[in-house]
């Protein structure tokens, strides 16, 4: 019967280990993501247009007359581009520390769920594997799992840890 529960136990671990690390890994790459993306707001899109516009009015206005209308427009389109520029410095310094926040919660979550991870898997297997398999790395992926059994190599838990992390990592990096 104690078999037969940590055998289960083993069973179900290892995917979902693999699901626990591959949603921090995808979380992170999601707020970076929105970090860098950030959202125009509806000032910033109003002032584009009007630059827009007072450049569009301001090429109109090619004759020898009008030409102090058309710098003062141009000179009225550049100070609003230093007004968007200002908006957009601002505004990118408040996202960035509002995601920086959120990838510091992230990263301490994670660090305390690797943790948990291991004290409740430190002495049982996560999986096992057959010997023939893993032939040279036997002995270090069974690193805190005890040792071999009738052919089978038990996984500890900081090698799988260590191996979804690189898949993980492999996986997201490559969804991008």
């Amino acid at each position: 019967m104690p078999e037969e529960t940590l055998e289960r136990r083993s069973s179900v671990a290892a995917p979902l280990v693999f699901a626990v690390v591959m949603a921090f890994h995808f979380l992170s790459w999601w707020f970076d993501r929105l970090k860098k993306a950030g959202s125009a707001s509806e000032m910033e899109i109003q002032l584009r247009r009007e630059i827009r516009e007072l450049l569009k009015e301001a090429s109109s206005l090619s004759q020898p007359s009008t030409f102090a209308q058309a710098a003062k427009l141009k000179r009225l389109a550049a100070a609003k581009e230093k007004e968007l520029t200002k908006i957009q410095e601002s505004r990118s310094r408040e996202m960035k520390h509002s995601y920086d926040l959120y990838l510091r919660v992230l990263f301490y979550t994670k660090v305390f769920t690797y943790f948990v991870l291991i004290c409740w898997f430190w002495k049982a297997p996560i999986a096992t594997i057959s010997q023939q398999l893993v032939q040279p790395f036997g002995r270090l992926l069974s690193w805190g799992a005890g040792s071999h059994l009738g052919g089978h190599v038990m996984v500890g838990i900081i090698p799988w840890l260590i191996l979804s992390t690189r898949v993980s990592r492999y996986v997201v990096k490559h969804f991008k």
